[in-house]
C-alpha cells in the first residue's frame, strides 16, 4: 500500500495499523495517485491553538480496490510532551481504523489495538484503582474493541491483576528451553531442530544448559531472588531422554536451592505425544512437576498429516492415559484453530474429545502465519477467517458450560481473522507462569538456546531484555554471552 504523510512521520503507528487491518499489504513510501493506485493512504496531521486550547487533528484518506473513504479524528493536546505524543499516535491510529471501517464495513474483533497484550490495559486500569466498567469503556470507546473481546480482556486482565498481588519486588520466574522436536510442524517458525537431523547436538546442549542453569542458580541466590514459577518449553522438552530430563531438573533444583522455597509451580511442556513415555513422566513426577502439557493441536488424522505430525489420535489418547496414571495435579492440552485441512466440524470434534479427557487446562490458539513456516513456504491451504471464527464461536460457550474460564490471552502477528490465543482453566488450575510472562508482571530468567530474558520492574515501569544465542550450536560455543546476560540480570537487581 502506498503511504503519503503530511505534517508528521508516525511510520510505526501507521505500519502497525496497516499490518492489523490489511495483513497482506506492505508499506510503500511513494507519492499517492488516487486515480491510478490500487491501495493507498494519505495520512495527515495538523495541530494548533483553538478556543478550547491546543488540539490536534488526524485525517486519513484511504483507497482500496477501487473504493475510497476518509475519516478525521481530533484530540486535545494537553500534558507533557510525552503525553501529547501518545495522543497524536492514538489519533492517527484511530483515524486510520475508522477510515478502514467506513471503507470496508468490517470491525476487527480487537478494534484498533495492534499489540500482543490487549488485556494489559485492563490490568493497568485496575492497578490505578479504576473500575471494571471504566476499563470496559476504555476498550470499547477509545480502542473500538468489540464487546465480546472486551469482556474476555476484562476477565484475563483481572486474573493478571490478582496474580500481581502475590508478587514481591525480588520474585521472578524461570524458563528453560529445549529447542529440539521429532519433526518440524508446518505452522512453526520457532528455533527448533529436528532430533533426527541434529542428534549429535543434544548431549553437548544438555551439558551447556546444565552449566548455565548452575551459574544462574548461584546468581539468583547471591542476588536474593525468589523463583515463583518454572516453565520448561521448547521445542519439545520430552525429546530428551529420561536421564537427560533428570539431569536438567536436578541441575535446576540443586542450583537454585533456597531460592525455590516459594516456588509453587513447575510446568513441563511434554508437547508431542510421540515423545511421551512412562519413564519420562516418572522422572517429571519424581521432580515434583505440577503440570504437564500434552499438545495434540488437533485430533483429526488428516490434519495431523498435513502439519507434519507423525503420531496418530490414538497416540494422543495413550499419552493422556499415561499422564493420568502418574497423577499430575494439572494437565493442559493445546488446540489450534485454522490448521491446514481442518474444518469447523473437525475442530469441534477435536475440542469435544479433549474435554472428554477431563483435563483442567485447555489452550485454544488461533493459527498465526509465521514467516519461515512451511504453510507459507509451500502455500498450504488453510481455513478462511470465517471458518476460524466459527471454530472460536463454538469453543467459548462449550468451555464455559464445562466449567472453564479464560485466565490469560495474547495475540500474534498475522493471526487468522485477527483473533487471539486464550488459556482456559477450571477453578484452581491457572498456570501462573503464563500470566506472569504475558502480562509482564515479573522478570523471566531464561536458559537455553534462543532464550529471551526479560527484566521487569513494575514500580518503575521498566523492562529490559537480553537474548541468548539463537541456535543450539552457537549456544554451546558461546558461554561468555550467557555469563554476560546473567551479570546484567544481577546488576538490574542491584540498582
Amino acid at each position: 500500500m502506498k503511504l503519503e504523510f503530511h505534517g508528521h512521520d508516525e511510520r510505526y503507528t501507521v505500519e502497525q495499523s496497516l499490518l492489523n487491518l490489511f495483513p497482506g499489504e506492505l508499506p510503500v513510501y511513494e507519492p499517492v495517485r488516487p486515480q491510478e493506485d490500487e491501495s493507498w493512504a494519505i495520512v495527515s496531521w495538523r495541530e494548533g491553538e483553538e478556543k478550547s486550547g491546543k488540539r490536534g487533528h488526524a485525517c486519513v484518506e484511504l483507497g482500496w480496490q477501487g473504493k475510497a473513504d476518509a475519516y478525521s479524528f481530533g484530540c486535545p493536546l494537553t500534558g507533557t510532551e510525552y503525553e501529547q505524543e501518545g495522543r497524536r499516535r492514538h489519533a492517527i491510529g484511530a483515524a486510520f481504523f475508522l477510515a478502514y471501517q467506513a471503507l470496508t464495513g468490517n470491525t476487527p474483533p480487537w478494534g484498533m489495538l495492534t499489540g500482543v497484550r490487549p488485556d494489559k490495559l485492563v490490568t493497568e486500569a485496575l492497578q490505578a484503582e479504576k473500575t471494571l466498567e471504566a476499563a470496559r469503556e476504555l476498550l470499547e470507546k477509545i480502542y473500538f474493541v468489540t464487546p465480546r473481546r472486551a469482556a474476555l480482556a476484562l476477565e484475563t486482565g483481572t486474573a493478571a491483576f490478582e496474580a500481581a498481588k502475590g508478587l514481591g519486588p525480588r520474585d521472578i520466574a524461570v524458563y528453560i528451553g529445549i529447542p529440539f522436536c521429532p519433526t518440524r510442524c508446518a505452522y512453526c517458525s520457532f528455533v527448533s531442530q529436528s532430533v533426527e537431523k541434529s542428534f549429535s547436538l543434544v548431549d553437548p546442549y544438555v551439558d551447556a544448559l546444565a552449566a548455565e542453569i548452575e551459574a544462574g542458580g548461584r546468581m539468583a541466590q547471591e542476588t536474593g531472588l525468589h523463583v515463583r514459577a518454572m516453565y520448561m518449553g521448547g521445542g519439545t522438552p520430552t525429546t530428551l531422554t529420561a536421564p537427560q530430563l533428570d539431569r536438567v531438573l536436578t541441575a535446576f533444583e540443586t542450583a537454585f536451592g533456597p531460592a525455590l522455597d516459594g516456588c509453587g509451580e513447575i510446568t513441563v511442556e511434554a508437547g508431542r505425544p510421540d515423545t511421551i513415555t512412562a519413564e519420562k513422566l516418572a522422572v517429571l513426577k519424581d521432580h515434583g512437576v505440577h503440570r504437564v502439557s500434552v499438545n495434540p493441536q488437533t485430533m483429526e488424522e488428516r490434519v495431523l498429516r498435513a502439519i507434519g505430525r507423525r503420531h496418530s489420535p490414538g497416540d494422543i489418547e495413550a499419552a493422556m492415559e499415561l499422564a493420568a496414571k502418574c497423577g499430575f495435579p494439572h494437565v493442559n492440552m493445546d488446540l489450534i484453530a485454522g490448521l491446514p485441512e481442518d474444518t469447523a466440524e473437525g475442530f469441534r470434534r477435536s475440542l469435544d474429545r479433549c474435554l472428554e479427557f477431563g483435563t483442567d487446562n485447555v489452550t485454544v490458539h488461533t493459527l498465526a502465519l509465521k514467516k519461515g513456516s512451511r504453510i507459507l513456504l509451500e502455500g498450504l491451504s488453510i481455513p478462511g477467517p470465517e471458518a476460524v471464527g466459527e471454530m472460536l464461536d463454538y469453543a467459548e460457550p462449550l468451555l464455559r458450560n464445562a466449567g472453564y474460564a479464560p485466565y490469560y490471552l495474547y495475540r500474534q502477528k498475522y493471526m487468522s481473522g485477527s483473533f487471539e490465543n486464550i488459556g482456559w482453566t477450571r477453578p484452581g488450575g491457572a498456570c501462573l507462569y503464563n500470566i506472569y510472562i504475558m502480562s509482564e508482571l515479573c522478570s523471566i530468567l531464561s536458559f537455553g538456546a534462543g532464550g529471551s530474558t526479560k527484566m521487569v520492574d513494575p514500580a518503575r515501569r521498566l523492562i529490559q531484555r537480553r537474548f541468548n544465542p539463537k541456535y543450539p550450536k552457537e549456544y554451546v560455543e558461546r558461554p561468555e554471552k550467557l555469563r554476560a546476560n546473567q551479570a546484567d540480570f544481577a546488576a538490574f537487581y542491584s540498582r
